[in-house]
């Protein structure tokens, strides 16, 4: 019969617990490990990246960019696909987004030059370059700026 008087702990479950520090007869005493003198020694935490004192990586190495928060970034259509369309119709920015020309507005949708218009369309968006804009209007189209 067992009874609480009798029960042991199994062989390897429980450790001692060693507290550094206790004397010379415990093996540790002293300097409880961390040798003589120095930062190490002492009850002294350094920061991330710390490099005893020469200058940190992070800080040696060149700093690259420059995010500007106004700019504005323009879902771009070549002037191709607008021969989707059919003769006469007027390409706007939902309408461009049905095809599947665009996958969101972003700031807004611009039109670059990147092949021939053989339609004649009315395009309502925010922006043109300029050679597309030219050649919009040389199929007899219009290019119009969206409000």
């Amino acid at each position: 019969m067992t009874n609480l008087s009798t029960l042991k702990c199994v062989p390897g479950s429980k450790t001692e617990k060693f507290r550094k520090g206790q004397g010379r007869g415990t093996g540790n005493g002293k300097t409880a490990g961390k040798g003589t003198k120095g930062q190490g020694a002492h009850n002294h935490t350094k920061k991330n990246g710390f490099e005893g004192g020469q200058l940190p990586l992070a800080r040696r190495l060149p700093k690259f960019g420059f995010k500007n928060i106004s700019r504005k970034e323009y879902a771009i259509v070549k002037l191709s696909d607008l021969n989707a369309f059919e003769e006469g119709a007027e390409v706007t920015v939902t309408a461009l987004i049905e095809k599947g020309l665009v996958k969101k507005e972003l700031s807004g949708v611009k039109i670059l030059s990147g092949g021939e218009l053989t339609k004649k369309l009315t395009v309502k968006v925010d922006a043109y370059s300029a050679s597309a804009k030219a050649a919009i209007e040389k199929a007899g189209g219009q290019a119009l700026i969206r409000e």
